[in-house]
């Protein structure tokens, strides 16, 4: 039998065929990497009648600079990113398919990371993340079973740094725009006895970000022993960050965007003598880190095992200076002061997270010649604290300090169980089936919350087909359903209910020595799907509401040419029409059907492309452009909600100097983003109200918006030396 193994990556899409009946790696186009086997049980291959994208290290390291792994993401098909301080350091966001991050699922090394009561990623959390990666996979659509949250519109799985059998050092430096500074030390000590490796990465970088005062200080590291001998293997990791970063969500508005792109309201007030300042210290101060232990077992040639234990702990606040803020939000009693009622005072507060996560996951795979098959699931549980501080206040009456004005607390437990066969019933077919049942128990008490004690037991069941044209070419369909529970946020707004997903995938694969091709249609439909408002809480969160019935519809291509001996193009086109179906909306006091709207934050239009220019195998030049489509942020066609189409041009080089003394080589990077300084906004929010009091006896909806935006022409240069 002959077998098409494929790589859908779009920095250079690799595909072989085999002629061994058995296969070798589906993954990489290689011999599978021994510590892939901690992942096999999440990822998708050939074989697999899903969509998906693999992305290497390799094909990472050009652009390693010190920006955050979805900035490095920007180029993939259906990805949209988007940065608050607007040069891809600090907080940094992913949408895939018009799907924002909190339904973008996201394990490492098969682990859940997304946070449990949020569903939010925060890479801030993980600086220089991108460094201690591997390779990772990006499965569009609903995808295979995965651990925690169910994928609704993307699911990533990240796989840190395989086992070294050399032993190697690097240092890693970087500077750019905007004060932009990355340090980074990385080592291991290679395999010891050929069994014992210990390898590490420490990182800083420093940002002053394209908006005022955005800036980040952001401490990393990674730590992993591995021990490994002809049937075991063995993994011990710590990792973590501490991140410090000057708040910049609250955007701004049309005018402000105008005349003060980089202006950041964050901080604001107004002393006593009349003159507007900016709290110094209004900054998100959070800390995490990361425990894994993570086996795998042969237990003959046709099964292996693995089991992993992981804990994250993660604790810190963001603080604010709040001008002339109510005594009644923190439980202060008014006082006369000189015959005056006093009920309102200046104050500096901190609200803090604090919070553990811990669990397991498993799997056990079998394969023979025909049959692929997989058993696992993981059990987790996650213990959150949520309280307020005042560090200090003009007036605080009865309020000692540190006194916790609200002091609220939340529980989550996920458990899964998953099935998935991948089966060769004939030479060229292929079926797969997946059964997932994943139980969630949720508790929580809050202001924003109410009490919650809410369960909810979902199934997700998969199948497809694979058929193998020929040698060079294979076609696949799936169907796929998806349960999601609703996060944190979407409980301020009333009883949010579950979504459901159904998901068609129809997909095609070719390959020549020249010519990569990979091309696929969808079809996601959603009942009671959890889209975003537009509008933001008070922390800078963005909202959801549940919307009745909604689609995604959508083509998708992306290919890798090879131009003679020294070019390659690598472009990707993603079209979607995306719709709420008989969507509804109060406006002016009426409640009016407004047909079918545009999903919020979903553009129709999304292309990618790179161009690279290889005439040695030292010397790397690549053009990159990205081009995304008109969007709106709400859900009601307003024009006021639109997010206008915008593109961007990025030159990447990397240039490689073999050394021969103190050295192995060093490696010379550049990358100047936004050539043609485009000015433009990635992201945004919208909000309405009602307002009574402008004409009496009349209600009318006000609409308003705002805005981030992102950096005009740019760049990053690094250098790193390998020992």
């Amino acid at each position: 039998m002959k077998t098409i193994v494929t790589t859908l990556a779009i920095f250079g899409l690799t595909m072989a065929s085999q002629a061994q009946e058995k296969q070798i790696d589906s993954l990489v186009g290689k011999k599978i990497t021994l510590d892939e086997v901690f992942v096999s049980a999440i990822r998708a291959t050939a074989q697999s009648p899903v969509t998906f994208t693999n992305f290497t290290k390799e094909q990472i390291a050009p652009r390693n600079l010190g920006q955050d792994i979805p900035i490095l993401m920007n180029f993939l098909p259906s990805v949209v990113t988007t940065s608050d301080a607007g040069a891809g350091v600090g907080y940094t966001g992913i949408r895939v398919r018009g799907s924002d991050a909190t339904r973008v699922n996201v394990t490492i090394n098969g682990i859940p990371y997304n946070d449990s009561e949020s569903h939010g990623t925060f890479w801030v959390n993980m600086p220089d993340f991108a460094s201690s990666t591997e390779n990772l996979q990006l499965q569009r659509g609903v995808g295979t079973s995965t651990n925690g949250a169910g994928a609704f519109g993307a699911s990533l799985n990240i796989l840190t740094d395989a086992t070294s059998e050399d032993a190697y050092g690097q240092i890693s430096s970087s500077i750019g725009s905007f004060n932009t500074l990355r340090n980074s030390l990385k080592f291991s000590t290679g395999l010891l006895n050929e069994s014992i490796e210990v390898s590490g990465r420490l990182s800083r970088i420093t940002s002053d970000g394209y908006v005022d005062r955005a800036s980040s200080k952001l401490d990393s590291y990674f730590l992993q022993g591995t021990f490994k001998d002809d049937k075991n293997l063995f993994k011990a990791l710590l990792f973590g960050g501490h991140e410090i970063t000057y708040q910049s969500w609250n955007g701004i508005d049309a005018e402000t965007l105008e005349s003060d792109r980089t202006f950041n309201s964050a901080g604001i007030y107004t002393d006593e003598n009349g003159n507007t300042q900016f709290h110094n210290n209004e900054v998100d101060d959070y800390k995490q880190n990361h425990a894994q232990l993570l086996y795998n077992r042969e237990i003959t040639n046709n099964w292996n095992a693995n089991i992993a234990l992981h804990y994250t702990r993660g604790r810190g606040f963001f603080e604010q200076f709040k001008e002339d803020d109510d005594f009644s939000t923190y439980g202060i009693q008014p006082f006369n002061l000189d015959t005056e009622e006093i009920n309102t005072t200046d104050l500096i507060r901190r609200r803090w997270l604090d919070n553990h996560f811990f669990g397991t996951v498993f799997s056990v795979n079998y394969q023979n010649e025909k049959l692929d098959l997989v058993i696992g699931g993981g059990w987790n549980k996650y213990e959150g604290d949520h309280y307020g501080e005042i560090i200090w206040a003009r007036f605080a009456n009865n309020r000692d300090y540190l006194d916790r004005y609200y002091d609220d607390n939340s529980v989550k437990t996920d458990f899964n169980i998953f099935s998935k066969a991948n089966y060769q019933i004939h030479d060229k077919w292929n079926v797969y089936g997946d059964l997932q049942f994943r139980t969630v128990g949720y508790t929580a008490n809050g202001e924003d919350t109410g009490i919650v004690d809410d369960t909810f037991n979902f199934f997700n069941p998969k199948a497809g087909v694979t058929f193998d044209v020929n040698t060079n070419s294979n076609l696949y369909f799936s169907y796929a359903v998806a349960n999601r529970e609703p996060n944190r946020n979407d409980y301020e707004s009333g009883n949010p209910k579950p979504e459901k997903l159904d998901d068609f995938e129809l997909g095609w694969r070719y390959i020549t020595s020249d010519v990569q091709i990979n091309t696929n249609v969808y079809y996601m439909k959603y009942v009671d799907q959890l889209v975003l408002t537009g509008e933001l809480n008070d922390v800078g969160a963005p909202l959801r509401a549940n919307v009745g019935d909604s689609f995604r519809i959508g083509l998708e291509i992306d290919a890798s040419l090879a131009l003679g001996n020294y070019f390659k193009w690598q472009p990707n086109l993603a079209l979607s029409t995306n719709k709420n179906k008989d969507f509804y909306f109060e406006r002016d006091g009426e409640l009016q059907n407004l047909g079918n709207t545009n999903i919020s934050f979903s553009p129709n239009v999304i292309i990618g492309n790179q161009f690279t220019y290889s005439p040695t195998n030292e010397l790397q030049l690549s053009l990159l452009t990205k081009y995304v489509g008109k969007q709106y942020m709400g859900n009601i066609d307003a024009e006021s909600s639109t997010l206008d189409a915008y593109s961007q041009t990025d030159i990447n080089v990397s240039y490689e100097i073999p050394m021969n003394s103190f050295a192995k080589s060093i490696v010379l990077s550049g990358l100047i983003n936004n050539i043609f300084n485009a000015e433009y906004e990635s992201n945004g929010y919208f909000y309405t109200y009602d307002d009574d009091f402008s004409v009496p006896g009349t209600i009318t909806t006000i609409e308003g918006a705002g805005y981030y935006p992102q950096a005009g022409i740019n760049f990053l240069l690094g250098a790193s030396i390998f020992f």
